[in-house]
């Protein structure tokens, strides 16, 4: 899987930042993953999965139209 870098909303480098990946065109998100609290209201989460919160802005910037 090749990642190419679309864009972020941090001033300082770190999450959150948006992904292509370039052979599906699906997208990836880095982003702060949510507490357990909140990874309790989660729907069929599998183990290998995990929920991160993306800013609106982040993908009303970046993210295709389409």
């Amino acid at each position: 899987m090749t990642l190419r870098f679309i864009g972020t909303t941090s001033e300082h480098g770190n999450c959150p930042t948006l992904y292509e990946v370039e052979e599906t065109g699906d997208l990836v998100v880095q982003g702060d993953e949510i507490d357990a609290g909140h990874r309790a209201q989660l729907r069929d989460l599998g183990v290998a999965e995990t929920a991160v919160v993306i800013p609106r802005e982040l993908l009303t910037r970046f993210a295709p139209k389409e």
